[in-house]
């Protein structure tokens, strides 16, 4: 980290201004009040920390003002479970698509293998990793690195499995006058995802598949177009907690890819802020 540069899970003010209507409110008992509930901005500050450094929950320094590890903890189950996460992506999203900052001429789609320590489900043998237990990131972004939507699968499980799941979890991005928009002109991919069958579905839903066919020479440029979506992926597993899988509930897996995805996109400039919130 460079002298001067803000700590990584310090949450910026840019950031809390478009989360912090989306939290959920808890009104406070009148009777037996019990001790005062620690600030919502603290708590985000927490996770994010331990994203970042992948530390277990329990081990939450208490000097850092953040509270608890298990508060933190219990703070991203119950904002994943009120759909904090999907509303502030599909909002940064809005932005973006109303400053004319979304590419939809080409969308690009990737996959990243990453270790599942604890196993659980979504796992299996991963074949780049001597068959351990393993898991997969799926991405999808927009032309200019932004992500659209993120999945996990299993290790063992071919990238095409999760094609259309992933075109299908684009959400609708409003800002603009008109119908939501869900669907890029087109989409860039490598061989793992060459199927006749799936470039026919893609068509069907007016988006031109361009992928190279399994057994042709390499040279034909698609790196010009795919380097988007690498990035983006080395930007989620920039948080630790996203290189290795340790949670085995689903629930808790979700919560930290929703959590770590939504922070990463880029948003328009606001006055006193940087065009890059959190990266």
């Amino acid at each position: 980290m460079r002298k001067g540069e803000q700590l990584p899970w310090i949450v910026p003010d840019g950031l809390w201004q478009r989360i912090e209507p989306l939290l959920p409110t808890i009104e406070r008992r009148y009777r037996n009040p019990g001790r005062k509930r620690i600030d919502d901005r603290k708590a985000l500050c927490g996770i994010l920390f331990v994203l970042y450094t992948a530390i277990p929950w329990e081990f939450l320094p208490q000097e850092l003002g953040f509270g608890s590890g298990m508060t933190c903890w219990r703070r991203l189950r119950d904002w994943h479970q009120a759909g904090v996460w999907n509303q502030l992506h599909e909002l940064l999203l809005a932005e973006l698509h109303a400053a004319d900052r979304l590419d939809w001429s080409k969308a690009v789609i990737d996959s990243s293998q990453v270790r599942a320590l604890k196993g659980g489900p979504k796992t299996g043998p991963s074949p780049v990793d001597r068959g351990k237990t393993g898991s997969k990131h799926h991405v999808i972004t927009d032309g200019n690195d932004i992500p659209l939507a993120v999945s996990l699968g299993g290790g063992n499980r071919n990238d095409i499995l999760q094609l259309m799941p992933l075109i299908e979890a684009i959400p609708p991005v409003r800002g603009k006058v008109g119908k939501p928009r869900r669907r890029p002109k087109t989409l860039y991919a490598d061989r793992a995802y060459d199927h006749d069958r799936y470039r026919r579905q893609l068509r069907e839903k007016r988006i031109e598949p361009i992928i190279p066919r399994r057994g042709t020479p390499h040279g034909s440029g698609l790196g010009v177009h795919r380097w988007v979506v690498e990035q983006t992926i080395a930007l989620l597993h920039w948080f630790r907690r996203l290189r290795i899988r340790w949670a085995t509930a689903d629930l808790l897996t979700d919560a930290v890819r929703h959590a770590a995805s939504a922070v990463t996109v880029t948003v328009p400039d606001v006055p006193g802020e940087p065009a890059r919130v959190f990266r």
